[in-house]
């Protein structure tokens, strides 16, 4: 299978630059699975009903959130209903919506995505290692499903690591998400998971991670309260990951980023690896 996995969405300028980019790059990729993290598309802050049913409408097949998952109110009743709209798996037992959902990828086949949010620096909620274990206790790579997909949205990059090893072998995929920076650390881990620290933002990296410079400047420089910070409007470069699988095991062949327009230097993947007669 081929997985493309995009980081978090910032305002008006990531939303746009995506859905544009969104066909050619399945296209180019022969994506079998698209995974968006959608929740700082309205306006830096959460999304709205519209923003994800433009997203799913639009061949993506799973839209993961993170810590501003609650901004837009009007989600609440939502995300019950829309399982493809995932909420972090480690909130508290009776949150609204869905931490993981198996959808169905291209030639019948199936995936699971699950997302955890870190602790560290981060809110107090339950452990994201717990979480994934109990999951993956149900559901097992190349038997019940094709590829697992696990998106952390987390501030430390210690804890993001040391969940891409935890579930190495287990996954197809580990990508982190929230710093809105693309890391160079792409790459399998020795299991056989794909793994990349963070996947970087869909958004104006003219910025501060997606916002307007001089008031979060003027954040940190005076101290002082600004105005809300507001989203960059200038060109926004689409970044993420594709990983390949081996069909029979659904664990990586190859994890490489994926950086497409705006302020960023491009990057896309080479041709894709064979798999030996010992995979």
């Amino acid at each position: 299978m081929n997985i493309l996995y995009f980081g978090d969405v910032v305002g008006r300028s990531g939303r746009e630059a995506l859905l544009a980019a969104l066909p050619d790059l399945k296209q180019r990729a022969q994506a079998d699975l698209v995974v968006v993290c959608g929740e700082n598309a309205a306006h830096g802050f959460g999304i709205t009903v519209r923003q994800s049913e433009e997203f799913l409408g639009s061949g993506v097949d799973v839209v993961t959130t993170g810590n501003h998952v609650w901004d837009q109110r009007e989600i609440l009743p939502y995300i019950d209903r829309q399982h493809r709209l995932l909420r972090p798996a480690n909130l508290p037992p009776g949150t609204p919506g869905v931490g993981h959902v198996v959808v169905e990828a291209s030639r019948g086949r199936k995936a699971l995505v699950i997302q955890v949010m870190g602790r560290l620096f981060m809110d107090a909620i339950d452990c994201p290692f717990r979480a994934i274990d109990e999951i993956l206790a149900r559901h097992r790579l190349g038997v019940t499903v094709h590829a697992i997909v696990v998106d952390v949205h987390a501030e430390a990059t210690s804890e993001k690591m040391a969940l891409g090893h935890h579930c190495d072998g287990r996954v197809s995929l580990v990508v982190g998400g929230h710093s809105h920076v693309p890391t160079a650390d792409a790459r399998v881990l020795a299991h056989g998971t794909g793994y990349m620290t963070d996947a970087g933002m869909c958004g104006d990296y003219n910025s501060v991670i997606g916002m307007i410079a001089g008031p979060a400047v003027h954040r940190f420089t005076r101290k002082t309260p600004t105005d809300r910070l507001a989203p960059a409007e200038g060109p926004a470069s689409v970044c993420g990951v594709l990983v390949r699988t081996d069909d029979r095991s659904g664990l990586a062949l190859s994890c490489e980023p994926v950086r497409v327009g705006g302020d960023l230097a491009p990057a896309w993947p080479g041709p894709a690896p064979v798999a030996s007669a010992a995979d």
